[in-house]
């Protein structure tokens, strides 16, 4: 509080820092270096033998700069994105048609309305007011209140499709409890963990789980966005990894002995909120009907990107929303948008000028298993060892996806699968915060805050539960539902 003493530790009190080392201070400089190397060096010295267009060669060496320079932080994702369109169409490597085309189809608008649901329901309060009464009626353990974080996450993806305000929302709500129960850092750590790490698997149950990474992983596929095909395809895969990884948690972090939930402050911050506001009311009208509409997509054929933008639209209009307003629009994410945009530009300049087709025969066997499940077993692990590489699941995804479909274009395989297989084990996948934005954007957050420890220690046996959701699971129930044949 504004009127509490601050009690200043002397200069021997502080915990010692250690002095940031030449790489650390001068991270962006090297990478921007080295990307610029590999890219010069792809460009010019890789021999015009090795089977490589001159446009292959370049798609290539300009992909890997960016791929750099998204993994070494050189700036923000959004200009490399910019940089890499850009170098693109200048070096005549594709035509801004090519480009561009993301920006021609409903994809990039169900990124656009997701973003602007889940800023109507955050201006709204109707998402805090979901987890405040959830937690008065269900949370009453530890273990509860880290199972909260997966229940929450899944209830408000029908209403929020991006995982990250989300998060931030039910943080704010365990961060009261944290508070009221004095919790010790480490547990504290723990839960802050769960409602960020939840985060992955539970995206993947719905198609508006992750608008953005959801939607693409179809597109690379070549098929339309679908939330019953997406439910159909993925939700018993996502549920049960969504459940293993609890476990798994509840495992790995254990739980205080004696520990004691209070409820009074939750209970007074319901009470604030007081009965449901025209906004509280506006939101959940044209999300439910938004709802219907991703629900019965089969019948009326509207994309479900139109639906999302379309209730984005509503939620700004008086008499009808009202929920959303002018300084809103910078929450939008153009950014990300952009990066969007040239991760999955990648594979599709890749496909028109033979990279990918390139990077399959010279990254993989010459020949496809023909054991379904051995395939998965290949298609996880190349994918997870290049996401170890890259960190962004976007960027990882541009390059692995349309180069898994290639290799197992002439098996005869639905594209779909390879695409979802690739999807999942780098969806699910990290070690590291910067493996996964989902973790990433927790890692600072003031009311349960992890460690690079922590997610190590946690990212370390998910490993084990990725392949097993990929190889085992997805491809057994793929055979259920005659996805596989």
């Amino acid at each position: 509080m504004a009127n509490e003493a601050v009690q200043v530790l002397p200069p021997q009190a502080l915990p010692a820092v250690a002095p940031p080392t030449f790489f650390t201070r001068h991270k962006r400089e090297i990478g921007a270096l080295l990307g610029i190397a590999v890219c010069l060096f792809v460009w010019f010295v890789l021999p015009a033998q090795a089977g490589l267009s001159p446009q292959g060669r370049h798609c290539l060496a300009l992909s890997l700069l960016a791929v750099v320079w998204w993994a070494m932080g050189v700036v923000h994702p959004g200009f490399s994105a910019l940089f890499l369109l850009l170098a693109w169409v200048l070096t005549k490597t594709a035509e801004p048609a090519v480009v561009f085309r993301l920006w021609t189809t409903p994809l990039i608008y169900i990124v656009v309305g997701g973003y602007m649901i889940a800023t109507a329901v955050e201006n709204s309060g109707l998402g805090k007011r979901i987890a405040y009464h959830f937690i008065l009626r269900f949370v009453n353990s530890f273990t509860s209140i880290v199972a909260a974080g997966y229940v929450l996450g899944f209830i408000l993806s029908i209403m929020i499709p991006h995982p990250w305000p989300r998060s931030f929302m039910i943080m704010a709500v365990m961060g009261i409890i944290i508070k009221a129960t004095k919790l010790p850092p480490k547990y504290a750590a723990s839960i802050g963990l769960s409602v960020f790490a939840s985060s992955v698997p539970v995206s993947m149950i719905l198609l508006t789980g992750d608008s953005m990474i959801n939607t693409v992983a179809l597109n690379f596929a070549g098929f339309e966005a679908s939330w019953l095909k997406w439910v159909l395809y993925m939700g018993v895969p996502g549920i049960i990894a969504s459940v293993l990884t609890f476990l798994m948690q509840i495992t790995v972090f254990k739980a205080p002995k004696d520990f004691k939930i209070e409820k009074d402050e939750i209970r007074e911050q319901l009470k604030s909120l007081g009965g449901f506001s025209r906004s509280e009311k506006a939101v959940m009208t044209w999300v439910g009907i938004a709802i219907v509409l991703w629900a019965t997509d089969s019948l009326h054929h509207i994309h479900p990107g139109w639906i999302a933008l379309g209730t984005g639209i509503m939620l700004s209009m008086p008499f009808v929303g009202d929920v959303l307003k002018a300084p809103d629009w910078g929450k939008f994410g153009l950014g990300t948008l952009f990066f969007v945009t040239a991760a999955l530009g990648i594979g599709q300049v890749g496909a028109v000028t033979g990279m990918n087709k390139w990077l399959a025969s010279v990254l993989l066997p010459s020949s496809v298993p023909h054991n379904i499940y051995l395939l998965a077993l290949l298609v996880t692990v190349f994918a997870m060892a290049i996401h170890m590489c890259l960190g962004s699941a976007l960027a990882c995804m541009g390059i692995v996806t349309p180069t898994i479909i290639a290799f197992t274009a002439a098996s005869g395989l639905n594209p779909l699968v390879p695409a979802l297989m690739v999807y999942t084990a780098v969806a699910m996948h990290f070690v590291l915060p910067f493996h996964h934005m989902n973790v990433l954007v927790g890692a600072g957050d003031s009311g349960g805050r992890y460690t690079d420890t922590d997610v190590m220690k946690f990212g370390i046996p998910l490993t084990l539960i990725v392949l097993f959701v990929t190889v085992f699971v997805e491809i057994t129930w793929w055979k259920i539902i005659g996805l596989i044949h």
